[in-house]
Protein backbone atom coordinates (compact mmCIF):
# COMPACT_ATOMS: atom_id res chain seq x y z
CA UNK A 1 0.00 0.00 0.00
CA UNK A 2 1.60 3.57 -0.70
CA UNK A 3 1.94 6.07 1.80
CA UNK A 4 -0.66 8.65 2.50
CA UNK A 5 2.31 11.17 2.77
CA UNK A 6 2.97 12.87 -0.69
CA UNK A 7 6.62 12.33 -1.85
CA UNK A 8 7.36 16.07 -1.44
CA UNK A 9 6.10 16.31 2.05
CA UNK A 10 9.31 15.47 4.60
CA UNK A 11 8.97 13.11 7.54
CA UNK A 12 8.45 15.14 10.92
CA UNK A 13 11.61 15.25 13.41
CA UNK A 14 10.73 13.75 17.27
CA UNK A 15 11.35 16.27 19.61
CA UNK A 16 13.99 15.61 21.85
CA UNK A 17 12.51 13.48 25.27
CA UNK A 18 13.69 15.77 27.69
CA UNK A 19 11.43 18.95 26.40
CA UNK A 20 8.68 16.74 26.23
CA UNK A 21 9.22 14.88 30.21
CA UNK A 22 9.38 18.76 31.37
CA UNK A 23 5.81 19.25 29.03
CA UNK A 24 3.86 16.38 30.94
CA UNK A 25 5.27 17.16 33.90
CA UNK A 26 4.02 20.83 33.93
CA UNK A 27 0.72 19.45 32.24
CA UNK A 28 -0.07 16.84 35.06
CA UNK A 29 0.27 20.30 37.74
CA UNK A 30 -1.85 22.33 36.08
CA UNK A 31 -4.40 19.76 35.74
CA UNK A 32 -4.42 19.01 39.72
CA UNK A 33 -4.62 22.69 40.31
CA UNK A 34 -7.33 22.65 38.06
CA UNK A 35 -9.14 19.94 39.40
CA UNK A 36 -8.69 21.11 42.77
CA UNK A 37 -10.51 24.12 41.73
CA UNK A 38 -13.13 22.13 40.41
CA UNK A 39 -14.01 20.41 43.42
CA UNK A 40 -14.03 23.91 45.58
CA UNK A 41 -16.78 25.15 42.52
CA UNK A 42 -18.70 21.66 42.80
CA UNK A 43 -18.41 21.79 46.82
CA UNK A 44 -20.28 25.62 46.10
CA UNK A 45 -22.34 25.47 43.45
CA UNK A 46 -26.19 25.73 43.93
CA UNK A 47 -28.33 24.24 41.33
CA UNK A 48 -30.12 27.46 41.24
CA UNK A 49 -26.64 29.54 40.89
CA UNK A 50 -26.33 29.89 37.82
CA UNK A 51 -23.17 31.69 37.41
CA UNK A 52 -21.76 28.79 39.78
CA UNK A 53 -22.99 26.07 37.35
CA UNK A 54 -21.32 27.94 34.62
CA UNK A 55 -17.85 28.33 36.59
CA UNK A 56 -18.09 24.29 37.02
CA UNK A 57 -18.59 23.64 33.50
CA UNK A 58 -15.95 25.99 32.07
CA UNK A 59 -13.61 23.80 34.92
CA UNK A 60 -14.87 20.35 33.57
CA UNK A 61 -14.04 21.93 30.04
CA UNK A 62 -10.88 22.99 31.38
CA UNK A 63 -9.79 19.14 32.69
CA UNK A 64 -10.91 17.56 29.96
CA UNK A 65 -9.05 20.23 27.24
CA UNK A 66 -5.52 19.02 29.74
CA UNK A 67 -6.84 14.98 30.00
CA UNK A 68 -6.30 15.07 26.00
CA UNK A 69 -3.47 17.33 25.87
CA UNK A 70 -1.44 15.03 28.92
CA UNK A 71 -2.45 12.01 26.63
CA UNK A 72 -1.15 13.26 23.34
CA UNK A 73 2.01 14.19 25.15
CA UNK A 74 2.30 10.48 26.64
CA UNK A 75 1.97 9.38 23.23
CA UNK A 76 4.87 11.76 21.89
CA UNK A 77 7.48 10.49 24.62
CA UNK A 78 6.62 7.17 23.44
CA UNK A 79 7.28 7.68 19.81
CA UNK A 80 3.63 6.78 18.51
CA UNK A 81 -0.04 8.06 18.58
CA UNK A 82 -2.28 6.43 20.43
CA UNK A 83 -4.26 5.79 17.32
CA UNK A 84 -4.57 1.56 18.18
CA UNK A 85 -3.51 -0.86 15.48
CA UNK A 86 -3.16 0.34 11.80
CA UNK A 87 -2.00 3.77 12.22
CA UNK A 88 0.91 5.29 13.21
CA UNK A 89 2.02 9.17 12.99
CA UNK A 90 -1.70 9.45 11.06
CA UNK A 91 -0.04 7.11 8.07
CA UNK A 92 -1.67 3.47 8.16
CA UNK A 93 -0.15 0.36 7.54
CA UNK A 94 -1.21 -3.26 6.97
CA UNK A 95 0.29 -6.17 8.40
CA UNK A 96 1.38 -4.13 11.70
CA UNK A 97 0.69 -6.20 14.96
CA UNK A 98 -1.64 -4.73 16.98
CA UNK A 99 -1.00 -4.14 20.71
CA UNK A 100 -3.66 -5.07 23.71
CA UNK A 101 -5.94 -2.30 24.50
CA UNK A 102 -4.39 -2.96 28.14
CA UNK A 103 -1.03 -1.67 26.42
CA UNK A 104 -2.05 2.16 25.14
CA UNK A 105 -3.48 5.18 27.57
CA UNK A 106 -6.34 6.06 25.95
CA UNK A 107 -7.56 9.76 26.08
CA UNK A 108 -9.88 10.73 28.47
CA UNK A 109 -12.43 12.89 26.50
CA UNK A 110 -12.57 9.80 24.03
CA UNK A 111 -11.81 6.68 22.13
CA UNK A 112 -9.74 7.12 18.59
CA UNK A 113 -9.89 4.72 16.28
CA UNK A 114 -8.57 4.65 12.36
CA UNK A 115 -10.14 3.02 8.99
CA UNK A 116 -9.05 2.41 5.31
CA UNK A 117 -11.19 2.17 2.92
CA UNK A 118 -9.13 0.25 -0.81
CA UNK A 119 -10.86 1.03 -3.85
CA UNK A 120 -9.03 -1.45 -5.61
CA UNK A 121 -10.15 -4.06 -3.76
CA UNK A 122 -13.23 -2.75 -2.17
CA UNK A 123 -11.44 -4.04 1.05
CA UNK A 124 -12.72 -2.09 4.34
CA UNK A 125 -10.13 -2.37 7.16
CA UNK A 126 -11.20 -1.13 10.60
CA UNK A 127 -9.24 -0.64 14.30
CA UNK A 128 -10.45 -2.37 17.57
CA UNK A 129 -11.28 1.08 18.41
CA UNK A 130 -13.80 2.04 15.97
CA UNK A 131 -15.71 -1.14 16.10
CA UNK A 132 -16.12 0.05 19.71
CA UNK A 133 -16.56 3.92 18.79
CA UNK A 134 -19.71 3.13 17.07
CA UNK A 135 -20.70 0.18 19.75
CA UNK A 136 -20.69 -2.55 16.50
CA UNK A 137 -19.60 -5.95 17.20
CA UNK A 138 -16.30 -7.46 15.50
CA UNK A 139 -18.12 -10.25 13.61
CA UNK A 140 -20.12 -7.75 11.69
CA UNK A 141 -17.47 -6.45 9.59
CA UNK A 142 -16.93 -3.02 8.92
CA UNK A 143 -18.87 -0.59 7.04
CA UNK A 144 -17.91 0.92 3.41
CA UNK A 145 -18.26 4.36 2.66
CA UNK A 146 -21.88 3.61 1.29
CA UNK A 147 -23.17 2.16 4.09
CA UNK A 148 -21.26 4.42 6.86
CA UNK A 149 -24.01 7.05 6.17
CA UNK A 150 -26.49 5.25 7.41
CA UNK A 151 -25.40 5.87 10.79
CA UNK A 152 -25.42 9.35 10.83
CA UNK A 153 -28.15 11.66 11.66
CA UNK A 154 -30.19 12.42 8.69
CA UNK A 155 -29.05 16.57 9.19
CA UNK A 156 -25.24 15.06 8.86
CA UNK A 157 -25.53 12.86 5.91
CA UNK A 158 -24.86 15.73 3.40
CA UNK A 159 -21.84 16.86 4.90
CA UNK A 160 -20.27 13.16 5.27
CA UNK A 161 -20.87 12.92 1.90
CA UNK A 162 -19.57 15.87 0.21
CA UNK A 163 -16.66 15.56 2.63
CA UNK A 164 -16.00 11.77 1.27
CA UNK A 165 -16.53 12.98 -2.45
CA UNK A 166 -14.40 15.77 -2.22
CA UNK A 167 -11.24 13.47 -0.72
CA UNK A 168 -11.95 11.19 -3.37
CA UNK A 169 -12.01 13.37 -6.13
CA UNK A 170 -10.50 16.26 -5.76
CA UNK A 171 -7.85 14.84 -3.16
CA UNK A 172 -9.15 17.09 -0.16
CA UNK A 173 -8.64 16.31 3.30
CA UNK A 174 -11.16 15.23 5.26
CA UNK A 175 -11.86 17.53 8.42
CA UNK A 176 -14.90 17.55 10.25
CA UNK A 177 -17.78 16.46 12.72
CA UNK A 178 -20.81 14.81 12.14
CA UNK A 179 -23.08 12.80 14.98
CA UNK A 180 -24.01 8.86 14.88
CA UNK A 181 -26.55 6.62 16.24
CA UNK A 182 -24.23 3.89 17.79
CA UNK A 183 -26.10 0.00 17.20
CA UNK A 184 -26.06 0.30 21.31
CA UNK A 185 -28.33 3.44 20.92
CA UNK A 186 -26.01 6.19 21.71
CA UNK A 187 -25.58 8.97 20.53
CA UNK A 188 -21.98 10.33 19.75
CA UNK A 189 -20.19 13.03 18.16
CA UNK A 190 -17.21 12.15 15.76
CA UNK A 191 -14.60 14.44 14.63
CA UNK A 192 -12.93 12.46 11.34
CA UNK A 193 -9.57 13.25 9.77
CA UNK A 194 -8.24 11.92 6.78
CA UNK A 195 -6.54 11.94 3.49
CA UNK A 196 -6.21 10.39 -0.24
CA UNK A 197 -3.92 7.40 -1.17
CA UNK A 198 -2.59 8.27 -4.52
CA UNK A 199 -0.99 4.94 -6.45
CA UNK A 200 2.04 5.71 -8.78
CA UNK A 201 -0.25 7.24 -11.44
CA UNK A 202 -1.84 9.79 -9.18
CA UNK A 203 -5.00 7.82 -8.75
CA UNK A 204 -7.37 7.46 -5.94
CA UNK A 205 -6.19 4.14 -4.75
CA UNK A 206 -7.87 4.71 -1.30
CA UNK A 207 -8.59 6.96 1.56
CA UNK A 208 -7.76 6.59 5.34
CA UNK A 209 -9.05 8.07 8.04
CA UNK A 210 -8.55 8.51 12.13
CA UNK A 211 -12.01 8.92 13.81
CA UNK A 212 -12.02 10.62 17.86
CA UNK A 213 -14.98 10.60 19.87
CA UNK A 214 -15.47 13.87 20.85
CA UNK A 215 -18.55 13.88 22.55
CA UNK A 216 -17.67 14.22 26.32
CA UNK A 217 -15.72 17.62 24.76
CA UNK A 218 -18.65 18.44 22.99
CA UNK A 219 -21.44 17.83 26.09
CA UNK A 220 -18.78 20.45 28.24
CA UNK A 221 -18.53 23.22 25.36
CA UNK A 222 -22.56 23.18 25.09
CA UNK A 223 -22.85 22.50 28.98
CA UNK A 224 -20.60 26.02 29.13
CA UNK A 225 -22.41 27.60 26.51
CA UNK A 226 -25.87 27.30 28.34
CA UNK A 227 -24.80 28.61 31.28
CA UNK A 228 -22.98 31.44 29.56
CA UNK A 229 -26.45 32.23 27.80
CA UNK A 230 -28.44 32.21 30.60
CA UNK A 231 -26.03 34.18 32.94
CA UNK A 232 -26.18 36.86 30.13
CA UNK A 233 -29.90 36.07 30.24
CA UNK A 234 -29.74 37.03 33.86
CA UNK A 235 -27.68 40.31 33.32
CA UNK A 236 -30.00 41.67 30.53
CA UNK A 237 -32.79 41.02 33.24
CA UNK A 238 -31.10 42.28 36.06
CA UNK A 239 -30.32 45.36 33.87
CA UNK A 240 -33.47 46.02 32.38
CA UNK A 241 -35.05 45.77 35.90
CA UNK A 242 -32.91 48.81 37.06
CA UNK A 243 -33.58 50.57 33.98
CA UNK A 244 -37.62 50.63 35.02
CA UNK A 245 -36.80 51.00 38.90
CA UNK A 246 -34.70 54.02 37.45
CA UNK A 247 -37.27 55.09 35.49
CA UNK A 248 -40.32 54.79 37.73
CA UNK A 249 -38.33 56.53 40.69
CA UNK A 250 -37.57 59.65 38.23
CA UNK A 251 -41.07 60.18 37.67
CA UNK A 252 -42.62 59.74 41.05
CA UNK A 253 -39.56 60.99 43.47
CA UNK A 254 -38.09 64.79 43.30
CA UNK A 255 -34.73 63.47 42.31
CA UNK A 256 -33.05 60.24 42.29
CA UNK A 257 -29.62 61.61 43.02
CA UNK A 258 -31.50 63.73 46.13
CA UNK A 259 -29.82 66.76 45.30
CA UNK A 260 -33.11 69.04 44.36
CA UNK A 261 -33.45 72.35 46.41
CA UNK A 262 -37.24 72.99 46.82
CA UNK A 263 -37.72 76.85 46.95
CA UNK A 264 -40.96 78.34 47.54
CA UNK A 265 -41.42 82.44 46.37
CA UNK A 266 -43.49 84.97 48.46
CA UNK A 267 -43.46 86.51 51.72
CA UNK A 268 -44.76 83.42 53.67
CA UNK A 269 -43.39 80.58 52.18
CA UNK A 270 -41.20 77.45 53.60
CA UNK A 271 -37.59 77.73 51.84
CA UNK A 272 -36.97 73.52 51.55
CA UNK A 273 -33.92 71.58 50.89
CA UNK A 274 -33.63 67.77 50.71
CA UNK A 275 -30.74 65.54 50.25
CA UNK A 276 -31.13 61.90 50.03
CA UNK A 277 -28.37 59.89 51.18
CA UNK A 278 -27.82 55.86 50.09
CA UNK A 279 -26.74 52.90 51.75
CA UNK A 280 -23.14 51.80 51.51
CA UNK A 281 -24.18 48.08 50.03
CA UNK A 282 -26.42 49.11 47.96
CA UNK A 283 -25.90 53.40 46.21
CA UNK A 284 -28.19 52.99 43.57
CA UNK A 285 -31.12 51.28 45.89
CA UNK A 286 -33.73 54.11 46.91
CA UNK A 287 -36.99 52.84 48.92
CA UNK A 288 -36.62 56.37 51.63
CA UNK A 289 -38.10 59.13 50.07
CA UNK A 290 -39.43 62.59 50.55
CA UNK A 291 -41.51 65.43 49.25
CA UNK A 292 -43.40 68.51 48.89
CA UNK A 293 -45.91 69.88 47.26
CA UNK A 294 -48.06 73.27 46.99
CA UNK A 295 -51.75 72.53 47.64
CA UNK A 296 -54.70 74.92 46.88
CA UNK A 297 -55.37 77.63 49.56
CA UNK A 298 -51.04 78.23 49.59
CA UNK A 299 -50.57 75.67 52.31
CA UNK A 300 -47.45 73.25 51.70
CA UNK A 301 -47.48 69.16 52.02
CA UNK A 302 -43.95 68.02 52.92
CA UNK A 303 -43.72 64.28 53.64
CA UNK A 304 -40.55 61.64 54.13
CA UNK A 305 -40.81 58.36 54.84
CA UNK A 306 -39.09 54.64 54.12
CA UNK A 307 -40.93 51.60 52.13
CA UNK A 308 -38.93 48.75 51.71
CA UNK A 309 -38.74 46.71 48.72
CA UNK A 310 -36.61 45.77 46.27
CA UNK A 311 -36.69 46.09 42.46
CA UNK A 312 -39.35 46.93 40.20
CA UNK A 313 -42.30 45.60 42.71
CA UNK A 314 -40.63 47.81 45.50
CA UNK A 315 -41.19 50.63 42.92
CA UNK A 316 -44.42 50.55 41.50
CA UNK A 317 -45.51 50.07 45.44
CA UNK A 318 -43.58 53.53 46.39
CA UNK A 319 -45.26 55.38 43.11
CA UNK A 320 -48.90 54.17 44.22
CA UNK A 321 -48.00 55.82 47.49
CA UNK A 322 -46.77 58.81 46.55
CA UNK A 323 -49.87 59.49 44.17
CA UNK A 324 -52.19 58.63 46.52
CA UNK A 325 -50.66 60.89 49.31
CA UNK A 326 -49.97 63.83 46.94
CA UNK A 327 -54.12 63.16 45.56
CA UNK A 328 -55.44 63.36 48.87
CA UNK A 329 -53.54 66.00 50.32
CA UNK A 330 -54.47 68.05 47.67
CA UNK A 331 -58.32 66.95 47.80
CA UNK A 332 -57.67 68.86 51.65
CA UNK A 333 -57.61 65.68 53.66
CA UNK A 334 -55.50 66.30 56.80
CA UNK A 335 -52.46 64.58 58.11
CA UNK A 336 -53.45 62.27 60.80
CA UNK A 337 -56.99 60.80 58.22
CA UNK A 338 -53.98 61.04 55.50
CA UNK A 339 -52.02 58.09 56.89
CA UNK A 340 -54.98 56.52 57.76
CA UNK A 341 -55.97 56.16 54.33
CA UNK A 342 -52.29 55.04 53.51
CA UNK A 343 -52.24 52.71 55.85
CA UNK A 344 -55.68 50.98 54.41
CA UNK A 345 -53.97 50.99 50.68
CA UNK A 346 -51.10 49.18 52.10
CA UNK A 347 -53.02 46.93 53.98
CA UNK A 348 -55.78 45.70 50.64
CA UNK A 349 -52.68 46.06 48.10
CA UNK A 350 -51.93 42.98 46.05
CA UNK A 351 -48.53 43.25 46.82
CA UNK A 352 -48.68 44.18 51.08
CA UNK A 353 -46.13 46.23 52.41
CA UNK A 354 -44.58 47.39 55.80
CA UNK A 355 -43.72 51.31 55.60
CA UNK A 356 -43.02 54.33 57.86
CA UNK A 357 -43.89 57.86 56.59
CA UNK A 358 -44.19 61.28 58.15
CA UNK A 359 -46.65 63.45 56.91
CA UNK A 360 -47.22 67.59 57.27
CA UNK A 361 -48.94 70.53 56.19
CA UNK A 362 -47.48 73.83 56.49
CA UNK A 363 -50.10 76.64 56.77
CA UNK A 364 -48.26 79.95 55.82
CA UNK A 365 -50.97 82.16 57.28
CA UNK A 366 -50.19 81.46 60.88
CA UNK A 367 -46.71 79.49 61.01
CA UNK A 368 -48.49 76.29 62.07
CA UNK A 369 -47.06 73.18 60.99
CA UNK A 370 -49.31 70.19 61.36
CA UNK A 371 -47.95 66.73 61.21
CA UNK A 372 -48.42 63.03 61.94
CA UNK A 373 -46.25 60.15 61.21
CA UNK A 374 -46.87 56.51 61.11
CA UNK A 375 -43.47 54.86 62.91
CA UNK A 376 -41.19 57.34 61.86
CA UNK A 377 -38.57 59.41 63.86
CA UNK A 378 -39.94 63.00 64.55
CA UNK A 379 -38.95 66.08 63.69
CA UNK A 380 -36.28 67.98 65.01
CA UNK A 381 -37.03 72.11 66.21
CA UNK A 382 -33.87 74.06 66.11
CA UNK A 383 -34.66 77.92 67.49
CA UNK A 384 -32.01 80.41 69.32
CA UNK A 385 -28.89 78.15 68.96
CA UNK A 386 -30.22 74.82 70.54
CA UNK A 387 -32.32 71.47 69.03
CA UNK A 388 -35.31 69.30 70.42
CA UNK A 389 -37.26 66.61 69.10
CA UNK A 390 -40.76 67.59 69.07
CA UNK A 391 -43.06 64.78 70.93
CA UNK A 392 -44.58 62.50 68.19
CA UNK A 393 -48.27 62.17 68.25
CA UNK A 394 -49.44 58.31 68.12
CA UNK A 395 -48.67 56.20 64.93
CA UNK A 396 -48.08 52.65 64.14
CA UNK A 397 -46.28 51.80 60.96
CA UNK A 398 -48.29 51.63 57.42
CA UNK A 399 -49.61 48.21 56.68
CA UNK A 400 -49.07 46.56 60.25
CA UNK A 401 -52.61 46.61 61.19
CA UNK A 402 -56.22 46.91 60.21
CA UNK A 403 -57.89 49.92 61.30
CA UNK A 404 -55.22 51.88 62.72
CA UNK A 405 -55.52 55.47 64.19
CA UNK A 406 -52.98 58.48 63.84
CA UNK A 407 -52.87 61.24 65.78
CA UNK A 408 -52.10 64.97 64.72
CA UNK A 409 -49.86 67.56 66.78
CA UNK A 410 -49.18 71.44 65.59
CA UNK A 411 -45.99 73.24 65.95
CA UNK A 412 -45.90 77.08 65.26
CA UNK A 413 -42.98 77.67 63.50
CA UNK A 414 -40.99 81.50 63.62
CA UNK A 415 -38.50 83.60 61.45
CA UNK A 416 -35.14 81.83 61.76
CA UNK A 417 -36.54 78.15 62.68
CA UNK A 418 -35.19 75.32 61.41
CA UNK A 419 -37.36 72.31 61.03
CA UNK A 420 -35.20 69.03 60.19
CA UNK A 421 -37.47 66.16 59.01
CA UNK A 422 -35.46 62.52 58.12
CA UNK A 423 -35.69 58.83 57.95
CA UNK A 424 -33.73 56.79 60.22
CA UNK A 425 -31.53 54.72 57.81
CA UNK A 426 -29.56 52.68 60.24
CA UNK A 427 -32.73 50.64 61.98
CA UNK A 428 -34.73 51.47 65.00
CA UNK A 429 -30.93 50.47 67.15
CA UNK A 430 -29.55 53.69 65.31
CA UNK A 431 -32.07 56.02 65.32
CA UNK A 432 -31.13 57.55 68.40
CA UNK A 433 -27.80 57.88 67.92
CA UNK A 434 -28.99 60.05 64.81
CA UNK A 435 -31.56 61.99 66.57
CA UNK A 436 -28.22 63.08 68.73
CA UNK A 437 -25.92 63.87 66.15
CA UNK A 438 -28.05 65.84 64.50
CA UNK A 439 -28.71 67.84 67.20
CA UNK A 440 -25.40 68.46 68.05
CA UNK A 441 -25.48 70.76 64.78
CA UNK A 442 -28.00 73.42 66.46
CA UNK A 443 -25.12 76.14 66.34
CA UNK A 444 -24.25 75.32 62.63
CA UNK A 445 -27.79 75.17 61.95
CA UNK A 446 -29.58 78.40 63.60
CA UNK A 447 -26.84 80.28 62.01
CA UNK A 448 -26.79 78.90 58.46
CA UNK A 449 -28.64 81.54 56.01
CA UNK A 450 -31.21 79.39 53.98
CA UNK A 451 -32.45 75.28 53.80
CA UNK A 452 -29.46 74.39 51.06
CA UNK A 453 -26.92 75.32 53.70
CA UNK A 454 -28.49 73.67 56.38
CA UNK A 455 -28.76 70.41 54.19
CA UNK A 456 -25.58 70.62 53.08
CA UNK A 457 -24.07 70.96 56.78
CA UNK A 458 -25.97 67.88 57.38
CA UNK A 459 -24.74 65.96 54.57
CA UNK A 460 -21.29 66.99 55.91
CA UNK A 461 -21.40 65.46 58.99
CA UNK A 462 -23.45 62.70 58.25
CA UNK A 463 -22.88 61.56 54.60
CA UNK A 464 -19.87 59.49 54.94
CA UNK A 465 -21.51 57.26 57.37
CA UNK A 466 -21.76 53.69 56.64
CA UNK A 467 -25.33 52.61 56.42
CA UNK A 468 -27.13 49.68 56.15
CA UNK A 469 -30.19 51.23 54.68
CA UNK A 470 -30.80 54.60 52.90
CA UNK A 471 -31.73 58.02 54.17
CA UNK A 472 -32.93 61.69 53.86
CA UNK A 473 -33.10 64.50 55.72
CA UNK A 474 -35.16 67.20 54.61
CA UNK A 475 -34.74 70.58 55.71
CA UNK A 476 -37.57 73.60 56.11
CA UNK A 477 -37.33 77.51 57.09
CA UNK A 478 -40.42 79.48 57.41
CA UNK A 479 -39.97 82.80 55.75
CA UNK A 480 -40.74 86.54 57.72
CA UNK A 481 -44.21 86.83 57.94
CA UNK A 482 -46.46 89.84 58.74
CA UNK A 483 -48.69 87.72 61.42
CA UNK A 484 -45.49 86.88 63.39
CA UNK A 485 -47.09 84.35 66.15
CA UNK A 486 -46.26 84.63 69.58
CA UNK A 487 -42.52 83.52 70.17
CA UNK A 488 -43.25 82.32 73.51
CA UNK A 489 -44.90 79.74 72.30
CA UNK A 490 -42.48 76.93 71.98
CA UNK A 491 -44.32 73.74 72.87
CA UNK A 492 -46.08 71.52 69.86
CA UNK A 493 -49.25 69.58 70.71
CA UNK A 494 -51.63 66.70 69.69
CA UNK A 495 -54.70 68.11 67.91
CA UNK A 496 -56.62 65.10 67.71
CA UNK A 497 -56.88 61.17 66.71
CA UNK A 498 -57.99 60.69 63.29
CA UNK A 499 -59.49 57.14 62.44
Amino acid sequence: MPSPLFADRPAPQPPERGSVDALITQTRRLRGDVDAVRRDASAEADDDDILRRWQRALCDLAVHQLDDLGAHLDQLRAGRPDLTDGVRDGIPAQGRTARPPAARPAPLTGRVGSAEWNLLTDEVTWSDELYEIFGRPREAGPLSLDELPSLLFPEDQTLLTAMVTACLIDGRPIDGEFRVLTARGRVRTLHMMGEAVLDAGGCTASMWAVLRDVSTLRHSERVLRDSRDSVQRRQHLVQTEQRLVAELQEAVLPTRGGSLELTRSGPAALDLAARHLPAASSPTARGDWYDALDLPGGDTLVTVGDLPGQGVAGASTLAMLLGALRGMAVAGIEPGALLGHLNQLLETSRQPALGSALCARYRPATGTFVWAQAANPAPLLFRDGTGRALTPPDGVLLGATSGAAYEQADVHLLPGDVLVLHTDGAGRAGTEARRNHLLALAPLLTRARSARECAETIVAELGGAERTDDACVMVARPAERTDRADRADLSDRPVGRTP
